[in-house]
């Protein structure tokens, strides 16, 4: 886990706090701008600890999977398709990532019962904030399917519920 300010160089390159929180699979790390949970919290109503925990598990689902080999399965893919066909592919990696972030949030309350009243509804409302579709609206005033690179904001409330509930 590499907390940065501003900017920071991986071996996926520079980045700057507007990318967000991001994991680099050339150096396994996962990065993080503290200052996005602040704006997630102003911007995108959606405060709270757990909304940030949901952040950084969705992060470390793409370490998952690296490890597990899917990324390096997308990335042949990537040379075979169209950049709107694997977009659509790009997208189902970023929803296992939710997925697999309640994953994690099931077997933390499970084994350590940490998580507090509230604390499911933060990572939903973080989960329904980061949307494409919501961010999109925000940002331009309208929604592109076709550029979508996580998910709508129904699809990530869904496999991130999924992941915790099953």
């Amino acid at each position: 886990l590499v907390l940065f300010k501003n900017s920071v160089r991986s071996a996926c390159g520079s980045a700057s706090s507007a990318t967000g929180p991001f994991y680099c699979p050339g150096d396994e790390k996962l990065y993080i701008d503290l200052a996005f949970f602040k704006d997630m919290e102003r911007q995108l109503n959606a405060p709270g600890d757990f909304a940030q925990a949901y952040v950084i598990a969705h992060e470390v689902g793409h370490h998952i999977q690296k490890l597990m080999g899917i990324t390096d399965e997308m990335n042949k893919l990537r040379q075979k398709l169209t950049k709107t066909e694997y977009n659509k592919y790009s997208v189902r990696l970023e929803l296992q990532a939710d997925f697999i972030a309640g994953v994690w949030a099931h077997h933390s309350q499970k084994g350590l019962k940490w998580m507090e009243a509230g604390d499911l509804e933060e990572a939903l409302n973080a989960a329904n904030a980061i949307g494409d579709d919501r961010l999109q609206k925000k940002s331009t005033g309208q929604v592109v399917p076709d550029s979508f690179t996580h998910g709508t904001s129904e699809q990530r409330v869904r496999w991130f519920k999924k992941g915790f509930e099953t």
